[in-house]
């Protein structure tokens, strides 16, 4: 039997394989989740570079959020991600959530990507 985190990785996989078959060149948005905080990046997967990239683990971040583990925070990472991607000059991604569903905190920070600026 599998462990759960088998599972996830098996799902992340499978939401990358599918990312690459649409993305075209397009810089990929991509999402980590642990209990306690959220984090996200852009990537540049043919260089194999981040450009951007934002954390409730940041300072400025977690200075305004009450804590990293809900949705507020992770909208503040989504909002903080979005300026971050504008000063280097990207307005097209492709959004990678990994293994994880679409809803909560993960929904919070594209939505909060979106509304700063950033289409996918």
């Amino acid at each position: 039997m599998k462990s759960s985190r088998e599972k996830m990785q098996r799902r992340a996989q499978r939401v990358r394989a599918k990312l690459r078959k649409v993305a075209e060149g397009h810089l990929r948005l991509s999402v980590a989740r642990s209990h306690k905080n959220i984090s996200a990046q852009i990537i540049d997967d043919e260089k194999g570079v981040t450009l951007a990239s934002a954390s409730t683990l940041e300072k400025d971040v977690l200075g305004k959020a009450k804590t990293g583990a809900d949705s507020a925070a992770a909208a503040l990472v989504g909002k903080v991600l979005a300026e971050r991607a504008k000063k280097a000059g990207i307005e097209d991604v492709v959004f990678d959530r990994g293994g994880y569903m679409f809803h909560g905190r993960v929904k919070a920070l594209a939505d909060a990507a979106r509304e700063g600026g950033l289409k996918f």
